[in-house]
């Protein structure tokens, strides 16, 4: 028996995020440890506002 397994990707909205946070990086003119620590936080704040908003 031939098995294949084929994996396809539809969504581009991790792409698109990436694209806003190197905008983002370069817009507000961070250095690189600042913008390490908005990919970690920004995430964070963005869900507790989004929450109280009865979205999830």
């Amino acid at each position: 028996m031939d098995r294949r397994i084929k994996i396809e990707q539809h969504s581009g909205v991790g792409m698109l995020w990436f694209v806003g946070w190197l905008f983002t990086i370069g817009f507000l003119e961070l250095n690189f440890w600042t913008g390490l620590l908005g990919i970690i936080v920004w995430p964070y704040f963005l869900g507790s506002h989004f929450a109280g908003m009865g979205a999830l």
